[in-house]
């Protein structure tokens, strides 16, 4: 056992036990330890307090009242860099249920273990010599983690109030580890659900990108289990509405099933944040458009209710703007339709300009999830495979603003005018006609073309701008039609 410790941790017990203190790992690295999986993180308890863990670690931080010491280590692995080194300690009352009213330092590593939150992680592993020599489990985590089982220590009520974002912990390490979650403390999460409303919500977005980023059944399983648990109406309530929301010939599942089937597939394959998240949302706009029922039942605009749905969700959550644009954008644009041999090179082009070339890839793994969602057998049939050949065969062409040999400057200085719209307008215009013909990108040429743009007036350089954009939609306009019977909207 003591040969998957580090030598960074293993270096800090000696120093600690050296010193004349009592020293163990703790909590979920001896967990994963015992699991024989690759702790995501070192965590140390000792007696030492925490000016007398500084003395033994100049290099070390102390900007907390709670006792915890993080010590530099200097390793070039990230979790090992700092690791967290914290007094026994026990705590009282949580009048906000989410930080403790009094931390008082302990005297046994026992008393330290009592406020851990399930017993799976209410373990304690000492060192002495680099060997493991006393494993502490006062709450039989071991047999919980035989049992495959998470439990709250002692009585789960008082846990949950300690800190409700254990209710989604609970929820979380079962869908990492593959576990259940013990009864008394199921039911204690449903009881007290409505606490998690105390909770931040950027600690609540936290645990939830961990649930999604699980392994494996682990994010879709997860997400069942919230809404089983009355925890999704506060974390994300919309997902809800797919309810029981049956949908038309071409789903065999409601929205609900089909938003999970596409998250499970995203996870089956180790797909990043981005694609897991748009996958769970692609759908969410379904409930709200739904029109009829049945197997000709419409989701007009789905893919544009959707993705404002999820701006709003995403904000709410508190996530990164860059990651609410981008998740909004692939539900934006998952609805697309191509056919063989319909449509051209020049429309492969606008669809690549109009999604953006850094988005195709995931945005083709959420059309990926889409179709298993859906119930079909293939993620990849031959006309995605076909779109794929065609995107490798013009990605290299100029498809977005950036890739015009001239630019928004070259544009003022020939026609000698101010930065404006109209600066935009011409550029558009001449995407546009770059989009049909490769060749046309040379300077010559698109002077030439400036020039003529110039005396145009303002409305109609309004309109071609307009008829430009109209035209960035080819990849399904003159298919409209067709694409219209295919996915049953009006």
């Amino acid at each position: 056992m003591s040969s998957t410790i580090p030598k960074e941790a293993l270096s800090i017990l000696a120093e600690l036990t050296k010193a004349g203190y009592k020293a163990y790992l703790v909590g979920g690295c001896v967990r994963d330890i015992l699991l024989k999986r690759v702790p995501k993180d070192w965590d140390v308890t000792t007696s030492a307090l925490p000016e007398e863990i500084q003395k033994i670690f100049p290099e070390s931080v102390y900007e907390n009242k709670f006792g915890t010491v993080g010590v530099k280590t200097d390793s070039e692995d990230k979790t090992l860099a700092i690791v967290e080194v914290t007094t026994f300690r026990h705590e009282e009352k949580y009048t906000d249920f989410r930080h403790p009213d009094k931390i008082e330092f302990a005297k046994t590593v026992e008393e330290d273990l009592s406020r851990r939150d399930f017993t799976v992680n209410a373990l304690a592993l000492g060192v002495a010599e680099g060997t493991a020599q006393e494993l502490v489990d006062p709450y039989n985590g071991q047999t919980d983690l035989k049992k495959e089982v998470i439990r709250a220590v002692g009585n789960p009520e008082e846990r949950f109030k300690e800190d409700a974002l254990r209710l989604m912990r609970a929820v979380r390490f079962a869908a990492e580890l593959g576990f259940v979650i013990e009864d008394k403390t199921a039911e204690a999460i449903k009881s007290h659900a409505y606490l998690l409303e105390a909770i931040a919500k950027e600690r609540i977005r936290d645990e939830f990108i961990k649930l999604v980023m699980s392994d494996k059944n682990g994010p879709a399983w997860g997400v069942a289990m919230l809404e089983h648990l009355g925890l999704l109406k506060y974390v994300i309530p919309e997902l809800r509405e797919g309810i029981n929301v049956g949908q038309n010939k071409h789903h065999i599942y409601t929205v609900w099933e089909h938003n999970l089937r596409a998250l499970d597939y995203t996870a089956q394959n180790s797909y990043p944040l981005e694609v897991r998240l748009a996958s769970l949302l692609h759908d969410v706009g379904k409930p709200r458009v739904k029109e009829g029922d049945g197997p000709d039942s419409t989701f007009y605009a789905h893919e544009v209710v959707g993705a404002k749905m999820t701006l709003k969700i995403l904000d709410r959550l508190r996530f990164s703007k860059e990651t609410i644009e981008k998740v909004a954008h692939l539900v934006r644009h998952h609805l697309f339709y191509y056919n063989v041999g319909e449509v051209t090179e020049a429309g492969v082009r606008r669809f690549i300009s109009r999604v953006g070339i850094e988005n195709v890839d995931d945005l083709l793994k959420v059309r990926e999830a889409d179709r298993i969602g859906s119930g079909v057998p293939k993620a990849v049939p031959y006309k995605t495979r076909h779109l794929q050949f065609m995107i490798e065969k013009v990605k290299a062409d100029p498809v977005g603003p950036k890739m015009i040999v001239l630019n928004g400057s070259d544009v003022m200085k020939l026609l000698s005018i101010e930065p404006g719209p109209k600066v935009g307008w011409i550029l558009s215009a001449l995407l546009d006609e770059i989009l049909d013909d490769p060749k046309k990108n040379t300077k010559k040429n698109l002077e030439s073309k400036i020039e003529n743009l110039g005396k145009l007036s303002d409305s109609e350089l309004r309109e071609l701008s307009e008829k430009a954009k109209d035209k960035k939609e080819e990849f399904e306009s003159g298919l409209e039609e067709e694409m219209k019977k295919k996915y049953y909207v009006k």
